[in-house]
C-alpha cells in the first residue's frame, strides 16, 4: 500500500481523526457483548449484531486474521445530544464516509473487513428474522461493539481525542486489511 498516496486522498475526505495500528492492540471483551445483549433493542434482529456476527472469540479471530487496522472517526454537532433521533440522523454521513475510505483501500488493492456504527439499516426487515442469509453482505458492516471491541483503550493509546463536549457526536469505524 502506498501510504503517502492514501493519506493524500484521505485528507480530501471529512475524516476527523485516523490512525493505523496492529489489530492485536484491540481489547475484546465479553462485557461489551453483554451490553449489546442486555441493553440494545437490535440484539438478535440483524446480521450486523450479535449473535449473528458470531461469538466474541470468533469475531476476535476474524479481526486478528488481518495484519493492519485503520481507525477513522467523524464528528457531528447536534442541538441536543439527548435527542436520539437527532443524534442518529448524523449516522448516515459517517457510513458514507466509511464507504469512501473503504473505496480508497480497495483502490490500493486491499479488501477491507469493515466494522462501523450501530446496527445495519440497509433492509427494512433483516433476513436473519426469517432464518435467511444476509441479502447484502458486501454492504453490511457489523458494528464495532458487536465484536466485543472496546474502542476507548485504543483511542487513548493512540492519543486520539474522542470526547468533545455535550453536543458533539463521535462516530468510529475500523477497517481491517
Amino acid at each position: 500500500m502506498n501510504r503517502e498516496l492514501f493519506a493524500r486522498k484521505l485528507s480530501e475526505l471529512p475524516v476527523y481523526i485516523y490512525d493505523f495500528f496492529d489489530p492485536r492492540e484491540l481489547e475484546f471483551s465479553e462485557r461489551i457483548r453483554w451490553i449489546c445483549q442486555t441493553e440494545c433493542p437490535k440484539y438478535g434482529t440483524t446480521w450486523a449484531c450479535p449473535p449473528g456476527v458470531g461469538t466474541v472469540p470468533e469475531c476476535r479471530e476474524k479481526c486478528l486474521s488481518y495484519s493492519q487496522c485503520l481507525l477513522i472517526s467523524s464528528i457531528a454537532e447536534v442541538e441536543d445530544i439527548s435527542d436520539i433521533d437527532e443524534t442518529l440522523a448524523t449516522r448516515p454521513s459517517h457510513e458514507e464516509l466509511t464507504e469512501q475510505v473503504a473505496a480508497l483501500l480497495r483502490d490500493q488493492g486491499e479488501q477491507p473487513y469493515i466494522l462501523s456504527t450501530q446496527a445495519c439499516a440497509i433492509c427494512g426487515r433483516c433476513a436473519i428474522l426469517d432464518g435467511q442469509p444476509c441479502r447484502h453482505p458486501e454492504k453490511m458492516h457489523p458494528c464495532v461493539e458487536s465484536h466485543g471491541i472496546n474502542v476507548v483503550p485504543i483511542l487513548e493509546r493512540l492519543g486520539l481525542e474522542f470526547q468533545f463536549g455535550c453536543n458533539v457526536v463521535t462516530w468510529i469505524s475500523l477497517l481491517f486489511f
